[in-house]
């Protein structure tokens, strides 16, 4: 296992690096204070440490560095800028792609090798078995604790994904209401009498805004969307805390801007690189480790168009032609979501410095609450 990817309850075994590059690993739940490093680095904000104090019983910094999240459509280009911002922070990286939690969906879900990851501790990726069912409250409670870790450890936590609903649960607190098991039987029992894209037509009716957010083919999420609809009697948008209100931790969002004409043509191209990489031969060695069409990895853009292909439900070319309009279809529902929330910060992600913008932002930011708070 590369340091600085790990597994934690709900999601395993997690290993971090602490300040001086060594590695500690530990079975707790959700992850807690995983690593104590004996070397704290203070600093204001984001950006290079300004002073270190050395051999702290109980390090604490003085002003713990604020996360930054790259958020935005699918094929936009957060992995490079996260590795950019990571590098120029003294951060780590956190994972926010639902898909990249599960350890050998690599190719299909364009997971950043760990060759190319610069030597920067990367965490939650590869946490679960493509048999597990990624939860948002349980990534919810692991990612808090390791932001929390890298913080305490007086570096910036970088995170990076466009998985709409994680990111709302993670910066805003998003508290879902429990299950209740009789109601979900029942919506489980309608799935299988009616469909998943009748039972989706039927979340439309209820809640179009939910519709939108949740992908038509799957069934996991439509069935839970419907269940707290049932158990609150509110739209499952209602549940939702509100986007006017700080972030946890004070943390900077920044979003990457990329509209249709300049993204569409760059995520045919990425579909097809992931063909010509072993997309199809990436599929075929994951249902030997139990992937299944009807599991939550099996839900995923490419996988589940490869899983339809090799069940005979679609000839080769079909799959590529339904993952490519998949993809778009899931970008253009990102793109609508992340439009939503004024308190992200937006970078061209069709310019000509990306990357440095985004650095430049964060910086701007910094200068700013700094004149606020004088």
């Amino acid at each position: 296992m590369a340091p600085g990817v790990g597994r934690g309850p709900g999601f395993g075994v997690v290993m971090v690096k602490n300040l001086h590059g060594e590695s500690c690993l530990g079975r707790q739940e959700y992850l807690h204070r995983l690593c104590q490093s004996t070397e704290t680095t203070l600093r204001t904000g984001f950006g290079p440490p300004l002073c270190t104090v050395g051999a702290m019983t109980s390090p604490v910094p003085a002003h713990l560095p604020r996360p930054v999240a790259v958020v935005g459509p699918t094929g936009s280009g957060k992995s490079e800028i996260s590795l950019a911002l990571a590098g120029a922070l003294d951060g780590e990286v956190v994972n926010i792609d639902s898909m990249q939690l599960y350890r050998g969906m690599d190719i299909g879900t364009a997971k950043l090798p760990v060759a190319r990851r610069r030597g920067i501790a990367h965490h939650l990726f590869d946490v679960l078995d493509v048999t597990d069912t990624a939860s948002v409250a349980a990534y919810r409670d692991a990612a808090v604790a390791v932001v929390d870790d890298i913080r305490d450890r007086g570096r910036t936590p970088v995170v990076v994904g466009g998985s709409m609903m994680y990111v709302q649960a993670l910066f805003d607190a998003w508290d879902l209401p429990p299950t209740d098991p009789q109601v979900r039987a029942r919506w489980e029992a309608e799935l299988e009498r009616i469909g998943v894209e009748a039972l989706h037509d039927e979340l439309a009716r209820q809640d179009p805004v939910a519709a939108q957010i949740i992908e038509r083919r799957d069934p996991r999420r439509t069935v839970r969307a419907l269940e707290v609809i049932e158990l609150t009697g509110k739209p499952f948008a209602a549940s939702q805390p509100p986007k006017d209100r700080p972030t946890r931790w004070d943390a900077l969002l920044l979003g990457l801007q990329a509209d249709a004409d300049w993204l569409n043509p760059r995520l045919e191209q990425r579909v097809a690189t992931m063909v010509e990489a072993g997309l199809l031969d990436e599929v075929r060695g994951l249902v030997e480790t139990g992937l299944r069409r009807d599991s939550t990895a099996g839900q995923a853009i490419g996988y589940a168009q490869m899983l339809d292909h090799l069940s005979g439900h679609l000839s080769f070319d079909e799959a590529v032609e339904a993952t490519v309009t998949g993809t778009r279809r899931y970008a253009r529902r990102q793109r609508a979501w992340f439009r939503r929330d004024p308190r992200i910060r937006w970078v061209a992600a069709s310019g000509t410095d990306p990357a440095g913008e985004a650095l430049r932002t964060v910086m701007e930011t910094v200068r700013a609450s700094r004149g606020t708070a004088q």
